[in-house]
């Protein structure tokens, strides 16, 4: 990998977790957020190396990613409401209400640790769609195949859409029973990032083996 190349992967990783949940936001789609995001990563690798990195990469990719998103809805003619929405330049329509606070991330990790999630869908999740982190990453920390890993991403988020889990940060009153799940999440994810190098992403087996035991706070949660 040259430096350019290292560069780019660099700053889109940094960059991932915003660019998905503000994807997420616009789209109502995972999926459609995962698959334009990696879209934008390919066309990043294919310019950048030339042009060099923009002054404001992550407005880049914002703006590539959600030409491909609406690019990809144009060919599935798949054309609902909210989608629809999202291909207006100038749209006055208020969005769906998003909660008390307005973060995009802040609203995919709600999400992300919704209750009627497995604890350890939540924090694959989490890992995946605001950490940034690959499959076999992901499976690594859980210290399992690649193939099961993927099976448990996929089902968590065929169930947010089946059971329309919304996207947004819970009312005031109802914040109190959520932190709980919220913060072992966020205290499981900061040990996978303080554990891994951030070069070669290497996790130590014996610790994350600990943390994902029966006792471990993730899954007292709910």
């Amino acid at each position: 990998m040259n430096d350019a190349t290292a560069a780019v992967e660099r700053v889109f990783r940094e960059e991932y977790g915003r660019l998905i949940a503000s994807l997420v936001r616009r789209f109502g789609d995972i999926d459609i957020a995962e698959e334009a995001a990696g879209e934008a990563l390919v066309a990043a690798l294919e310019r950048w190396p030339e042009s060099g990195v923009p002054p404001n990469p992550g407005g880049w990719l914002t703006t590539v990613a959600g030409n491909r998103a609406i690019d990809r809805i144009r060919r599935e003619n798949q054309r609902d409401a909210k989608h629809q929405a999202a291909f207006m330049s100038h749209d006055d329509t208020p969005h769906e209400p998003t909660g008390p606070v307005e973060d995009d991330r802040l609203r995919l990790l709600f999400t992300c640790c919704h209750p009627s999630l497995a604890p350890e869908a939540r924090i694959a999740l989490t890992l995946r769609l605001l950490g940034g982190l690959t499959v076999p990453e992901i499976a690594q920390a859980f210290l399992v195949p690649e193939t099961t890993m993927a099976q448990r991403i996929t089902r968590a988020k065929k169930k947010i859409a089946s059971a329309k889990v919304p996207y947004r940060v819970p009312e005031t009153a109802d914040l109190p029973e959520r932190l709980g799940g919220i913060l072992a999440v966020l205290f499981l994810v900061f040990n996978e990032g303080y554990l891994s190098s951030s070069s070669t992403r290497a996790t130590s087996p014996p610790a994350m083996a600990t943390r994902f035991e029966p006792s471990s706070p993730a899954r007292q949660s709910g």
